[in-house]
């Protein structure tokens, strides 16, 4: 999983396969989110905006969201720093759905997460 910044708020993330994406997304959230691992500053609340590239698909989905949390550097030595950003509701759930026909068979696995 990659993460570049062309602009602060504006997020461009690659997830190149599935066990990546189970690790990143965020079910238990309303409409869905995923965890950003990222060094760049943000504030809870703030929206932001998603290119999400998902494994070997070739457009990438734009994604609305804002953060609902951050983890530090140095909070917990098993947790990446990052931040969790929820997704809006402007896509009439399109990501989610996607993200969820990927992770099919996978959500009610007890692997550890980059969130729980």
């Amino acid at each position: 999983m990659t993460e570049t910044t062309p602009r602060q708020g504006i997020l461009s993330l690659t997830i190149k396969d599935k066990s990546a994406l189970y690790a990143a997304y965020m079910p238990f959230v309303t409409n869905g989110g995923l965890f950003i691992p990222t060094n760049r500053q943000y504030e809870i609340g703030q929206e932001v905006f998603m290119l999400l590239n998902l494994m070997e698909e070739t457009e990438r989905l734009p994604i609305a969201g804002k953060i609902i949390w951050k983890t530090p550097a140095g909070s917990e030595v098993y947790r990446s720093e990052g931040i969790g950003v929820q997704f809006s509701d402007q896509d009439g759930g399109i990501a989610r759905n996607k993200i969820e026909t990927y992770l099919a068979g996978s959500l009610e696995s007890d692997h550890p997460t980059h969130t729980m």
